[in-house]
């Protein structure tokens, strides 16, 4: 049963993955490019995103059953912990920004 939530994660992981560029664009162009822990996480979050984004297009494109649900496994594993780290960061801005 692989490939249930794979199409899903690789289209919300580009997505979010445009949020943490704007997000690092944001910081640079405001001059709050001094604040480096939220462009720090965002930068990791965005890593997280790219892996997550592999793993699923690899699970997505490869023909054996076993490695598209390993595979699936993995990138939910890191679009999770990209989340989280997202939430960390909108944390991060409220108490900065607000």
């Amino acid at each position: 049963m692989p490939n249930k939530t794979s199409q899903h994660i690789l289209g919300t992981a580009a997505n979010l993955l445009g949020f943490c560029l704007f997000i690092i664009t944001s910081l640079h162009l405001t001059n709050h490019a001094e604040n480096v822990l939220i462009d720090e996480l965002t930068s990791g979050v965005a890593f997280l995103l790219i892996i997550s984004s592999l793993f699923s297009s690899v699970s997505i494109r490869t023909k054996r059953s076993k490695r598209a649900e390993n595979s699936e496994r993995i990138a939910d594993y890191f679009f999770v912990a990209a989340l989280v780290g997202i939430f960390v960061i909108i944390v991060f801005l409220l108490a900065n920004f607000w």
